[in-house]
């Protein structure tokens, strides 16, 4: 591999790790904020509206409907990591806790990306990423048969609520790289249009309740939702699909799970058992598979006898 190749490749790592501890510490702050003084329209309008202001300068380059990017592309993007899927992930974590965001949807997203490559495209994973895969599937498992061991109907709606955020993320990892944009001209358009939409959402709700919050925690949130996952978080995925391609980059969503399994231990106190550090050491790795970080590098020309 050209010196290059090795430097990209090195960096869509970088970003694909960077993009996964963003999106863990975002599960467990929005879990936390949703079950206290937050609504989930609040919290989009902190998660939308920051990166959209700070990105006016790049939006303004390519305006909300830039040329030669179709429309039901420009709508899956906005989908897949905008208003709606924020809307879906927020609201879920009202109703079930952290540990379930985590497997449910983020480690669910990069299965869901595979598999719709595969139906779509017809793009087999390799047999190194197949096996990834495999054991991604099995953290999964067992994160899932952890965290689910004290399962209530009362959970039944945010499970479901955080499958379908993981559906239209993987829309978002197998849409973005078609689409020809640079990573923050995708963050200021998805932000910009989520902004547009969240607003009527609050006109409707009667206005927002973010001047009547602590604020402490609204500056927590700011932090976490506006320039964390918002700005930061989104253009970090977004250079790793770049770099790395979709199914490696939606693999490092596999660790995601379990930065909110750790983030939780540490910061809300849930306890971590057994199954949790097996299935944790399954994702990581799995997510090294996947993502080609133990791929065998070609021998250079010169240094083959």
């Amino acid at each position: 591999m050209a010196a290059g190749g090795e430097h990209a490749r090195g960096q869509g790592l970088a970003m694909g790790l960077a993009a996964a501890l963003i999106g863990g510490g975002w599960q467990v702050a929005t879990r936390q904020a949703t079950t206290g003084a937050f609504e989930p329209t609040d919290l989009a309008l902190i998660r939308y509206g920051v990166p959209a202001l700070v990105l006016l300068p790049v939006l303004a380059r390519g305006g909300l409907l830039p040329p030669g990017v179709p429309r039901l592309l420009l709508a899956l993007l906005v989908l897949g990591a905008g208003l709606p899927f924020g809307l879906l992930a927020m609201t879920g974590s009202r109703h079930a806790p952290a540990a379930h965001m985590g497997v449910l949807m983020a480690a669910g997203s990069p299965l869901i990306a595979a598999a719709l490559a595969w139906a779509l495209w017809r793009q087999r994973p390799s047999p190194q990423r197949l096996a990834g895969l495999a054991l991604m599937a099995l953290g999964v498992a067992l994160l899932a048969g952890s965290s689910l061991a004290g399962w209530s109907p009362a959970h039944a709606r945010g499970d479901l609520l955080f499958l379908l955020a993981a559906l239209l993320w993987a829309g978002y990892t197998l849409g973005f790289r078609r689409s020809g944009l640079g990573a923050w001209q995708a963050a200021a358009l998805v932000n910009a249009w989520s902004l547009l939409l969240v607003l009527p959402a609050l006109a409707w709700q009667g206005g927002s309740a973010l001047a009547r919050a602590p604020a402490a925690d609204l500056g927590w949130q700011l932090l976490w939702q506006g320039l964390l996952a918002g700005l930061l978080g989104l253009w970090t995925y977004s250079r790793a699909i770049a770099l790395l391609g979709a199914a490696q980059a939606a693999a490092f969503g596999a660790l995601a799970p379990v930065v909110s399994a750790l983030g939780g231990w540490w910061w809300l106190g849930d306890r971590l058992g057994g199954s949790d550090l097996l299935a944790i050491a399954a994702a990581v790795a799995g997510v090294l598979l996947a993502s080609g970080a133990w791929a065998e590098r070609p021998v250079p020309a010169g240094a083959r006898r």
